[in-house]
């Protein structure tokens, strides 16, 4: 079997660890109702021992341990890249703050995996303009249609 093959299979593998019910549930609460403020707020969340704690660090680790294979050859890039975008939403949420994270948990490399995978896709800041402008129309809509469900009550 070649390498695009093998990289198929792994893409494959991981999708069906996304697919797991307990992975769906964080990332269906990572996509929709984590609304981080601050990188402050995120490390408090991570050491918080609440449910969201561990969704949040299941999406997160997932993506960046992903992004290691991608980074380190495991996986053809561009095959990755073709057959996945989830990751960038990922990284969009949490860029803003993986400055403020590091420094607060003093850990210099966290996330690194997934940043420079993330950095090299080509046009990638008008991507991650275009994902927080989309995730932030979602939050909208789910508002608007929370207040209406609300209101028929």
């Amino acid at each position: 079997m070649d390498t695009k093959a093998q990289g198929a299979l792994a893409i494959i593998e991981l999708y069906k660890l996304r697919c797991e019910p307990l992975m769906r549930s964080a990332r269906a609460w990572f996509i929709s109702e984590f609304a981080p403020q601050s990188g402050r707020q995120i490390v408090e969340l991570m050491l918080s021992g609440l449910e969201e704690s561990a969704y949040y660090r299941m999406v997160a680790s997932y993506w960046d341990s992903t992004a290691s294979l991608v980074n380190n050859g495991g996986i053809d890039e561009k095959l990755f890249l073709e057959a996945n975008t989830e990751h960038v939403v990922v990284f969009a949420k949490l860029q803003p703050f993986i400055d403020e994270i590091r420094q607060t948990i003093g850990e210099p490399d966290y996330l690194e995996h997934l940043e420079r995978l993330v950095l090299r896709v080509p046009n990638i800041e008008k991507k991650l303009e275009n994902r927080r402008k989309l995730l932030k129309s979602w939050a909208r809509a789910r508002a608007g249609t929370q207040t209406a469900v609300g209101s028929r009550q």
